[in-house]
């Protein structure tokens, strides 16, 4: 990669509406980028792989800067709180603490003070952090486009590396989680090539929660990170840790079924075979994390 002497020249701009970034975004399409905290937008002009005209600081508009939580609404994250608040939210630790563990590991702390989970999603890099956590609690994205808001599921938002649902003019505003289960616990394990501030070469996130519907009492759900175009829910590991008691070798069974749902790539962090073997040694050690902490 070439060094560049900075960021290419662009035009920043900051409105007041929702509804005037969004026409902006409109009028000037392929040219204009909204941006919050702009770690990986960044990076990307200064590599002179993305070069708007154009940057609309979204930040600003109304309940971007807002953690809200209540028994019946659950809990809504704005799109400008960054990581490190997330982190600290006490609802956060009480309701959701997996996000909280999921959110811990991105980058440095440095890092974190500008980076949001909006973004990590919106990103759409299919080794994002925080979004296996958001994927298990059934995160809802509340999306500001031509029609108005609209809430949008994120089980369906991801299309492929880099690309999502999102058309022109849209601006996420931010995400919402439904209560969790009673009891619900939750396990990140995060494999880099170094301990701070590396993409992952895979990502496992594992929750479990009782349940009187499945004949092992428990529910199990599994995400998996960089090993596939999108993030991947392994919906094998709910069906077979819930239809029999589980035991370490119904645990073994539901990680060689993580394994074989996954369909990595080889790349400079890792070769394909590699990931495989770490996506069941590591589906293994979160599922039995998570099964340990509900039998205590």
């Amino acid at each position: 990669m070439n060094a560049y002497p900075g960021l290419p020249e662009f035009d920043y701009l900051k409105p007041d509406t929702y509804a005037e970034a969004s026409e902006f975004l409109v009028a000037h399409a392929g040219e204009a980028r909204p941006f919050i905290g702009g770690t990986d937008l960044f990076v990307q002009m200064r590599d002179r792989v993305l070069r708007p005209k154009y940057l609309v600081d979204v930040k600003g508009l109304e309940g971007m800067d807002e953690i809200s939580f209540d028994n019946s609404q659950g809990l809504t994250i704005g799109a400008a709180v960054n990581m490190n608040r997330l982190i600290a939210a006490p609802e956060v630790i009480e309701h959701y603490q997996i996000l909280a563990e999921a959110a811990q590991s991105v980058a440095s702390y440095q890092l974190r003070t500008r980076a949001t989970i909006v973004g990590n999603i919106c990103n759409a890099s299919p080794a994002g952090d925080t979004i296996g956590a958001s994927l298990l609690l059934d995160g809802m994205l509340n999306i500001y486009g031509g029609q108005g808001m609209r809430q949008e599921p994120l089980s369906t938002f991801f299309l492929g590396p880099g690309e999502t649902i999102l058309q022109t003019g849209d601006i996420v505003a931010s995400i919402q989680f439904p209560l969790p289960p009673d009891g619900l616990k939750g396990k990140y394990i995060k494999l880099g090539r170094n301990k701070l501030s590396d993409l992952s070469i895979v990502g496992v996130t594992a929750v479990g929660y009782p349940d009187a519907d499945t004949k092992s009492g428990l529910h199990f759900k599994l995400a998996l990170a960089s090993v596939a175009p999108v993030p991947l829910v392994v919906e094998q590991v709910g069906e077979i840790l819930g239809s029999t008691p589980v035991t370490e070798e119904t645990l073994k069974g539901a990680a060689e079924a993580a394994m074989e749902a996954c369909t990595p790539i080889d790349d400079v962090r890792g070769s394909a075979r590699y990931r495989k073997l770490m996506v069941r040694n590591l589906s293994l050690n979160a599922l039995r994390d998570v099964w340990h902490k509900l039998r205590k």
